[in-house]
């Protein structure tokens, strides 16, 4: 598939043409879901290790429910974040986000990877940053990062419902944001996001963090065959043994 030309600045919100089509493509993915099963089914098993997966900005659990059910598919230990639905780091969501992460991984006695869809990729690199001997490796589904999501088309409601915590968000952490975490960590986005301005998902070029490019919506990222099969095969690597992803063959028609 060809790359998508854009003329915007580096951080400039996505067109209002785009985020109109968020849901209208959305529901296209999921629906064409189907079709990639073979493909998905070809991939190999998990190692059964622990997989957190964080939803995005006003969303909940039931948002990640068909991505959490092909990782079970796919043997690997999903785990939802059971925190309601995210409306950004308020009150305790850090400490319990961080609890989360500990309960999982003393229970398992594995580290646990991080799936974070949009914010919920925000908040996964931050909890690698705090407890990287806890984290196997992160993966970001269009997660603002770059910008802490000030350019997105959802920045002012975001706002709205944070505005007494903000202060105390940027001396945290904002500061640091755009640096990778100590873990391997991979950003999938795409240039067609209607949500958040796709530079901003950008991982800092290093030997253990990688970008990858699919077609697709930002709603649709968690349903879209393309970046399941994606997530999959990273997760699926070895323990101690991460390596990018490779874009050979028929992968390069479709990642970038």
């Amino acid at each position: 598939m060809a790359s998508v030309h854009t003329t915007e600045e580096p951080h400039e919100r996505p067109s209002q043409a785009l985020m109109i089509a968020e849901l209208p493509r959305a529901l296209f993915e999921g629906l064409t879901l189907g079709t990639a099963a073979p493909l998905l089914m070809s991939l190999p098993h998990g190692d059964g290790h622990p997989v957190l997966v964080l939803p995005g900005f006003m969303a909940s659990d039931r948002s990640t429910e068909i991505l959490r059910d092909f990782l079970e598919r796919k043997r690997f230990t999903p785990e939802p974040w059971k925190l309601g639905r995210n409306l950004g780091p308020r009150g305790k969501t850090w400490d319990m986000m961080l609890g989360r992460v500990n309960e999982i991984h003393a229970r398992s006695g594995r580290k646990v990877s991080l799936v974070g869809w949009s914010l919920g990729g925000v908040y996964a690199r931050e909890i690698a940053k705090r407890r990287p001997d806890a984290v196997r490796q992160v993966i970001t589904l269009g997660s603002p990062f770059g910008t802490g999501g000030r350019h997105s088309n959802t920045s002012r409601l975001y706002r709205s419902l944070n505005r007494d915590n903000q202060a105390a968000l940027r001396e945290q952490i904002a500061a640091n944001l755009h640096l990778p975490p100590p873990v391997p960590s991979t950003a999938i986005y795409s240039k067609t996001d209607g949500i958040v301005p796709w530079r901003s998902c950008l991982e800092p070029e290093t030997e253990t963090t990688e970008n990858i490019e699919v077609p697709g919506s930002h709603c649709g990222l968690g349903v879209n065959g393309f970046v399941l099969y994606a997530i999959a095969e990273r997760l699926s690597q070895p323990i101690d043994q991460w390596r990018p992803f490779s874009k050979k063959g028929w992968r390069r028609a479709i990642y970038r």
